[in-house]
């Protein structure tokens, strides 16, 4: 049994949660010693897909008629393309029809969370639905000597301010208006975005959110896996403002490094996370204000050693486990 990852559309993807996914792939599966390949041009039996492009479509439709089986993994969904890009709103209902036209060229769906999967459920979708979590690396995700030094000195930050940060596209979905407006809040705290979109595609009132964002506000941009890391050890507390998500890879990276963590309470968090256990919780920016500080002050012990427990259960090996099980089973319709 051979696997071809489809990897024809990684560049366009390699900054988002879906070139991660792969990148996490190929990871998992060399890990537990699956035979793969990245070329499309070598033998294969089954194909895995993680991208909606047109020529990731077409590509399903060639590997089916040449006797291949394929795997379709549903990273995306109509939900989390909402409150994204100028326009996304609007075109929403247009790309959970193109979602379902894709998908329903898998002969299984893989998709990251049972949250994620009642969603697929609700679709028009023919194929069975797995869930393979996109799993987190362990061995990269740790805290190093000098991290804070580091982080604090490469981003100009006050080393007498406490840090907080948040990871993603700055994007409503991701919540970066909440964010701009708790650091115009707490000036006596220090904040960080990473992540970077096209102001071309940015709607304008987050544009002008950013460009009025107050002095104790840095947006580094995007940055590597290297420096990211370097980003959860050094600085004091992650906050993960996102609306909807189907997984959240950001997350498992700040819960492998031990870092203190709040999450907006939303649904797909509502199991796997519990307030004041293993993970911080919010509703509103009022609630995240009270905890930033109460966290940042001490006035909440610190969660970060059971945070990592979850880490641990999403390991990129027991990923790659389930990966080989879900080619196994495709194998077999």
């Amino acid at each position: 049994m051979k696997v071809l990852l489809y990897t024809k559309d990684y560049d366009t993807v390699k900054k988002s949660g879906v070139g991660k996914a792969i990148d996490h792939q190929i990871k998992a599966l060399s890990l537990v010693g699956c035979d793969f390949t990245l070329d499309e041009k070598d033998d294969f039996d089954i194909v895995h897909i993680n991208t909606v492009f047109p020529k990731s479509a077409s590509f399903a439709d060639k590997a089916r008629r040449n006797g291949k089986k394929v795997i379709y993994h549903g990273h995306s969904t109509k939900e989390d393309f909402k409150n994204s890009f100028i326009f996304s709103n609007q075109m929403a209902p247009a790309f959970k029809k193109w979602l379902e036209h894709c998908y329903n060229k898998g002969d299984l769906i893989l998709t990251p969370t049972e949250y994620s999967k009642k969603i697929l459920e609700s679709y028009k979708l023919k194929p069975e639905i797995e869930v393979v979590s996109n799993g987190i690396d362990l061995d990269f995700w740790q805290e190093k000597p000098n991290d804070r030094t580091n982080f604090y000195e490469k981003y100009g930050l006050d080393k007498n301010k406490k840090s907080v940060i948040s990871v993603g596209l700055p994007i409503k979905r991701k919540g970066i208006d909440d964010f701009i407006n708790l650091s115009k809040k707490m000036p006596e705290y220090e904040f960080a975005w990473f992540g970077k979109l096209s102001p071309a595609v940015m709607p304008a009132e987050i544009k002008k959110l950013i460009d009025n964002a107050p002095t104790n506000l840095h947006f580094p941009g995007y940055i590597s896996s290297d420096d990211l890391r370097e980003a959860y050890s050094g600085s004091d507390l992650y906050v993960f403002l996102t609306h909807e998500e189907t997984e959240g890879i950001v997350l498992l990276e700040a819960l492998a490094t031990k870092t203190d963590i709040l999450i907006r309470d939303i649904e797909i968090f509502a199991n796997d996370y519990i307030d004041g256990q293993n993970i911080y919780k919010g509703l509103t920016n009022d609630d995240f204000e009270r905890k930033i500080k109460a966290i940042l002050n001490e006035q909440l012990p610190s969660l970060k050693e059971e945070g990592y427990k979850k880490a641990l259960q999403k390991s990129i090996k027991n990923t790659g486990k389930r990966l080989v099980e879900c080619y196994e089973k495709v194998m077999n319709l």
